[in-house]
């Protein structure tokens, strides 16, 4: 198991990014689920079992502004077809600090393994835990590297009454490490703005390639 990217996740929420130099970084993949690309400011990280030299000809080859090659389309097609993978969709990377006391909101936690939620979470992360609340549900578990993910849903009919913005920072009274992480689709501005509103940090774009 590497933690090469477990330690360069730890150094961007401490505010410590890689250098701006136009370079893209190949580093292991954490463990065997996971692989996948992080675009900082003008520095790229590659997390997967494949070999740099290969990674730089084919950034090389997407023809696009090399500060954005790790996130053209055709080079993510090709990583795919490289590591037998697939992919949803480029994510913005968030962070925010843990928080003290209390969550904002009355929660109950759901324990049953077979509950949707639960099943689905656990596809993608470990030490899952998902709580209710009067509208909405909260749902926090180890993904990438062993770092702690939230991720909410609100139901239609409660929304625009700031009920997503209290499960987000739910997330940073109720995660067991110094901060908690959430990826947003960048086109879901109504996401996005929920996650800043309750003080979650934009880092990075990432492409999560996870196994067929």
């Amino acid at each position: 198991m590497s933690g090469d990217v477990r330690r360069i996740l730890d150094a961007a929420a401490r505010g410590e990014f890689p250098a701006m130099d136009g370079r893209t970084t190949v580093v292991p993949q954490p463990d065997g689920r996971d692989a996948g690309v992080l675009a900082f400011t003008a520095h790229s990280v590659v997390f997967a079992d494949v070999d740099p030299e290969w990674v730089r000809a084919e950034l090389a080859a997407t023809g696009s502004d090399p500060l954005a090659a790790s996130m053209n389309p055709g080079f993510l097609v090709r990583l795919m077809a490289r590591t037998g993978r697939r992919m949803n969709t480029v994510d913005l990377l968030t962070v925010a600090d843990a928080l003290p006391g209390p969550p904002p909101v009355g929660l109950r936690e759901i324990q049953d393994p077979e509950h949707p939620r639960v099943a689905r979470a656990l596809k993608y992360r470990d030490e899952v835990q998902v709580w209710a609340a009067d509208g909405g549900v909260l749902i926090l578990g180890r993904g990438v590297a062993g770092r702690m993910e939230a991720a909410i849903e609100v139901d239609e009919e409660v929304r625009h009454r700031g009920l997503g913005r209290a499960l987000a920072a739910a997330a940073r009274h109720l995660t067991p490490d110094s901060v908690v992480w959430a990826q947003q689709s960048p086109g879901n501005a109504r996401s996005v703005r929920t996650f800043q509103a309750a003080g979650y940090r934009p880092v990075a774009s990432e492409a999560l390639l996870t196994a067929l």
